[in-house]
């Protein structure tokens, strides 16, 4: 099992908050991202050690109608 860092785990839960604030399935966050129906679940899944990139934040912030920044925290973790 791949180990992911406590600044990667930040940000994935803060895009999960937002695209349940948003009442977006994985599925569909994955459609409208024109990637795999389960490509927003292997992020999820801490287990599969897959974190999101730059590019790919702000695709998804696109999608949710949000800045990029919205994942990031205040301070350094």
């Amino acid at each position: 099992m791949a180990e992911i860092s406590a600044i990667d785990r930040y940000v994935i839960d803060r895009v999960r908050e937002r695209r349940m604030e948003l009442n977006i399935s994985q599925a569909e966050l994955s459609f409208r991202l024109g990637k795999s129906d389960k490509y927003i679940s292997r992020f999820e899944s801490y287990s599969s050690g897959k974190h999101y990139n730059i590019e790919i934040l702000n695709e998804i912030a696109k999608v949710l109608d949000c800045s990029p920044r919205d994942f990031w925290p205040e301070k350094a973790l």
